[in-house]
């Protein structure tokens, strides 16, 4: 694991890196419908019983070592125990973040707080001149967030999902913009 990858934290987040540890937890909290439906047909579904731990171990901790891909686990800032959720940062021409969140958890405006701070470590941290976000043009609640924070439609293509084929929209935001919106809001 990239060991310079820091702890984040927002107003009621702390965002830390991924570690092989978090794969029960992520077993326990990913593999829901209104999870995945939305997310690369990449995914296996059904999920299998060791899909969390494939996954850390030997895809996302490598990609992290080699600094191609950067993990965080959403914990409760008054409760670091408790895990709402995961976002991840990708050095991916057209495909640069990418979340996903516990139903429980929807609708409180966590996945918001973490975008700024996320978006922060990859436009000042990381110095990247834009970031690009796809995403299944059905999942409303992903759009709202993309929407919230100033992004802008670039692109409508097709793609494939858990839930099947369907039309994909590419949403960008560059760093001056972000830089711009920063300042913006003191």
């Amino acid at each position: 694991m990239d060991s310079s990858l820091p702890t984040l934290r927002t107003d009621r987040l702390i965002l830390t890196p991924l570690q092989r540890s978090d794969a029960p937890t992520i077993q326990a909290l990913f593999p829901q419908w209104e999870v995945v439906r939305y997310l690369n047909s990449r995914i296996p579904w059904p999920y299998p019983d060791d899909g969390a731990l494939v996954y850390v171990r030997d895809l996302a901790l490598p990609a992290m070592a080699e600094g191609r891909e950067w993990h965080w686990m959403m914990r409760l800032r008054d409760d670091v125990e408790c895990v709402v959720g995961s976002i991840s940062l990708y050095d991916e021409p057209g495909n640069n973040r990418g979340f996903w969140l516990a139903p429980q958890w929807w609708g409180r405006g966590y996945m918001r707080e973490a975008c700024r701070v996320v978006n922060r470590y990859w436009f000042e941290t990381l110095a990247r001149p834009v970031m690009q976000v796809p995403k299944a043009v059905a999942n409303i609640g992903s759009r709202k967030v993309s929407e919230h924070e100033g992004m802008r439609r670039v692109a409508v293509q097709e793609g494939e999902f858990v839930a099947g084929s369907m039309s994909v929209e590419i949403w960008e935001m560059t760093r001056a913009e972000w830089l711009s919106s920063v300042a913006a809001s003191g």
